[in-house]
This record gives structure tokens, sequence and C-alpha cells, in this order.
């Protein structure tokens, strides 16, 4: 205990390097990996290029002992500890990152699936052979000990084996803990996810016919959902009418603990009443999984800096898309489960939120959805991906709105860019903008218009996901690598920009290659670029489908 009180005694005479104490609680109670001192200087100090390796390493010891030794160690150097004597503290009580992991192959994983046959072009049927490969490097298990002592871990434990993301991303998704937390860290438990875990049960259940199993977690499902309607609600008045939609936010204080430098560097440039605000929507961004983008910037004093972050003045599209979609799917599910009362409640909700989404987000001039500004009652009519989250969702009532959808596509020039759909047409400097493109976006448009009956719009996607194919199998030629996101602005390269370096193996860009050379893998070609329709004329063929029949 001697260690916990002196490091609140030293929290509170030196704040967080931010000025007083916080307003904010803290996203968890560890002194060591969620605030306190020991955070602080060690973060401050830059031991590694990346923070997220320090709140990563597990602790050698017990943390009161660990807190304890620092606080000898400050003492001894007037509570400025010299970066030095911090790297020889942090080599004495931390172990290296991965160290509470163990490998792990998916018990059904085969060496040589079915899906490879489909796959005509031999060039890409090797790829997709050594892709599958990936999965057992990517394939964890977390050892006992951090069930035994997870005070010593940022690691939340799982007896579930699973499957990591790759680079620095070392711990599972989409884990429940009372609400889906950001990742498996104690760092990220007060923020969550994209509400996307009732769309996988959908999946499992359409895969195994596993009733049982959609039975025993139904109440798991709905409680997500309740997360949202309880913690992210915000009401919209549009024509005369008020609406419940959903927005990301995280009222939790202090540095994200994985990028504390660069939020603390960030939050020094604000007067001291602002910085735990800007904190708070540094989080919620975050949350978002778009960390970092001009989506959040808009409408700031500063729309090229991340100091005008605003992502809790917004209501995002792909967002309540999710969440309209996920209400479709738990209306399915009681309905299957014989529960008419329930079945109906989510699907009252789904057509609420359908109407939201026409009222509020969807613009008939462009002919796509937009995120709404709360504060300034705007939509925000910059191009993203994400506008085309209604289409992937299956959360629109006019079927006219697929081809004009097409025709904002169009508009925008995004057809044009032959090496994927870029993030958005403002280059910030951020991850998630110009020109990095990323394979889960790439996914809502092409899987979005191919759902859609219409001739030109399956055209599209497939030119699109042929565009995606050939940029990741180009790269992986030359660098024997998959990567997070790409640069689509000249030929086709690993992305860049952001916070950290750009990462490699990459569970959901592998993910959605695999996909797309699974559903288009007897058309798809390694070779150069042929018989796509021409820009100019898909334009004249949406033009045309535009006039009165």
């Amino acid at each position: 205990m001697q260690g916990r009180t002196w490091g609140l005694r030293l929290l509170l005479l030196l704040g967080l390097g931010l000025g007083s104490q916080e307003a904010l609680p803290p996203p968890c109670e560890s002194q060591i990996y969620c605030h306190g001192e020991l955070l602080r200087q060690v973060q401050m100090a830059r031991l590694y290029q990346d923070d997220k390796q320090f709140v990563d390493m597990p602790l050698s010891s017990a943390p009161d002992q660990v807190l304890r030794h620092f606080h000898e160690l400050a003492q001894a150097y007037n509570l400025s500890i010299p970066r030095q004597e911090l790297q020889v503290f942090v080599q004495e009580h931390f172990w290296a990152v991965g160290q509470e992991l163990q490998p792990w192959t998916p018990e059904d994983w085969r060496d040589s699936p079915q899906f490879l046959q489909k796959i005509l072009d031999p060039k890409l049927r090797a790829w997709a052979g050594q892709l599958h490969q990936l999965w057992k490097k990517l394939g964890k298990k977390v050892k006992p000990e951090v069930f035994s002592h997870p005070e010593q871990f940022s690691l939340i434990y799982s007896r579930h084996p699973f499957i990591v993301p790759g680079g620095r991303f070392v711990e599972f998704y989409y884990c429940r803990y009372g609400h889906v937390p950001n990742g498996a860290r104690v760092y990220y438990l007060q923020r969550s996810q994209p509400p996307l875990l009732t769309l996988m049960m959908d999946r499992y259940v359409a895969h195994t016919n596993d009733t049982t199993f959609l039975r025993d977690h139904i109440e798991t499902l709905a409680s997500e959902l309740d997360f949202w309607t309880k913690n992210r609600s915000i009401s919209v008045s549009a024509g005369g009418k008020s609406y419940s939609l959903n927005r990301y936010e995280v009222p939790y204080g202090g540095p994200r603990p994985e990028s504390y430098s660069k939020d603390a560097e960030l939050a020094a440039t604000l007067p001291e009443g602002n910085r735990d605000t800007l904190l708070a929507k540094l989080k919620a961004g975050a949350e978002s999984g778009w960390d970092f983008s001009s989506r959040w910037l808009v409408g700031g004093p500063n729309p090229s800096s991340l100091s005008s972050i605003r992502t809790s003045k917004l209501v995002p599209v792909d967002l309540n898309a999710f969440l309209c979609q996920a209400e479709g799917l738990m209306s399915n599910f009681y309905s299957r489960l014989g529960n008419d009362s329930e079945a109906a409640k989510y699907r009252n909700l789904r057509a609420e939120r359908m109407a939201a989404l026409k009222d509020v987000l969807w613009d008939e001039d462009k002919g796509a959805w937009f995120d709404y500004d709360l504060e300034n009652e705007k939509k925000n009519l910059e191009f993203y991906p994400s506008n085309f989250a209604p289409l992937w969702a299956g959360c629109f009532s006019d079927p006219d709105d697929v081809d004009k959808a097409l025709k904002y596509l169009e508009d925008s020039r995004i057809l044009t860019y032959q090496y994927g759909i870029p993030t958005s047409l403002q280059k910030t400097g951020q991850q998630w903008d110009f020109p990095n493109a990323w394979a889960p976006l790439q996914d809502l448009v092409i899987r979005g218009l191919a759902k859609s009956p219409s001739a030109k719009a399956q055209e599209v996607a497939f030119q699109l996901a042929q565009n995606w194919i050939r940029t990741n199998f180009d790269v992986y030629s030359k660098k024997s690598a998959m990567y997070e996101k790409y640069d689509v602005s000249n030929g086709g390269q690993p992305g860049g920009g952001g916070e950290y370096e750009v990462q490699e193996e990459f569970s959901w860009t592998n993910g959605v290659v695999l996909m797309l050379l699974d559903r288009y893998g007897d058309q798809l070609s390694s070779g150069a670029q042929t018989t796509f329709l021409a820009p100019h004329c898909l334009a004249a063929a949406l033009l045309l489908s535009l006039l009165p029949q």
C-alpha cells in the first residue's frame, strides 16, 4: 500500500504534466498502465519509438513492489529521474512485449483449403496460399500466468485462443467485458469498438446453424446494443422531428497510455481548462477506429491540427449504419428463437434508425449519406468511404439510392484512383486520410455495391476489387509482406502518416484479400489493367440510368 499511497500523493502534486488534478477519471485504476508518475516519466522520456511498447510490457513482480522501487528511485533524483536510470529501471522490472503469449494454430486450419481451387490466375492462387499460411503466425494463446497474476499484465486474460492483427497489435480484439472494449488491454477498457459483434454472430450462425449458441448468447448481444443506447446516444432534430442517433464519446481523462507522449505534448499547447476535453475527444477518435482523420477535425478552428479534434460533436454515418444492421439482425435472431416481442422491438428500432439515416444523414443533391455536425447543425459533405456504409449494411429503402451513390462516386472522381479507394481526399498527414487506403473501407464500398441487383453496381464493385487485389499483390511481390494500409497516390505502396510506422502482416488486409479472391477468383487477374469500364463511360451509363424510363 505504501507505493500506492505515494503514487497518489505524487499524482496530486505533479498531475500528469498537464496542469492540475484531472476532472475526468483515468481509463483504469492501474498506476502503471493507465495513469500515474511512473507512466508519465517513462513515456515522456521516450524510451521507445512507440509508446505502446511500454504499456504492453508485463511486470516482472507485483505492482506495489514496482511502485515502491520507483518511489525510491524518484526520491534519489529529486523526482526527476535521468533517462538512462529509467531505462535500467524498466529493464529490471518489466518483461519484453509478447512474453505473455504463446503460438497457436487454429484447429480447423487446413494446408490447402478448397477456395484456393476457385482462383484461376496461378500467380494469385499461389499468393493466396502464402497468405493462408499467415494465420498460423498470427494465432496466439494467453499463458496461464496472466490468469493467476492479472495485476502484472496490461493484457486481459482469455482462455480462448485468437488471431492478432499483427505488427504492434499483439492483443486480441472483440472480447466481452461488460461491453466490447477497444482491445484486450486494461488501458482500452473505457473505449468501445464499432458495434459489429451482432454481425459476427450472424456470420457464425449462417456457417454452423448453431442455434443453441445463439440462444445462449443472445443477451450478450443485447447488452452491447444497450451500451450504445445508454452511453453513446444523442438526440438530433431534422424537419421538425427528433431522432435518436449515436456518436463516439469517451468521457475519461488523461493521455491515451499507448500514445502518452503525443497526447501530452498536444494537450500542453492548449489552455489548461481545455485539455481534458481534448484528451477525451482523442479517445473518442480512437474508439471510432479512424484514429485519426479529417472526419473528426472538420469544423474546428484549425482543421489541419489534431488540437481541433471534435469527434463527439459529429454523428457518424458508419456507426449508425452498423447499429441499424445490428438491430435488424437482432430482430431476425429473436424471431428465430420464437421471441416475437423482442423481435418486434428491434424491428421498430431499425425502422426508426432507417428514418433517421434518410432524414438526417442522406443528401439528395449529392446522392450519399454524410456525417452530421451537431454543433454547426449541418452535414460534412467531404468524401469518405464511410458515406457508403448504409449500402453495405442494407439500411436504405429506395432502390434508386444505389445508382445515386454510383454517380456520387464518379462525381467525386474516386473511380480515377487505380490502386484503391482513398480514405478521404484531404491530405492532413493523418493515417485515415489521403493518400492512404484501408482494407475494411474497400470492403465497405465493394460489398455495398455488389449486393445490389444493378449490373452497373456489380461491375464497379468488381473493378474496385480488381484494383485492390492488384495493389496488394504488387506490393507483396516487391516486399514479401502485407500491410495495414496502402498509399494509392503513386503506383500503390505501403501507407504512412499518423502516430506510428506502417504495420506488417496484417489480419484485416489478409482477410479482405482472401474474401475478394474467394468471391471473384474466377475473374481476377494479376496482370495489367485492360478491360475495365473507363470512368467517363461509366458516368454516361449512370446518367442514362437516372433518366425517366
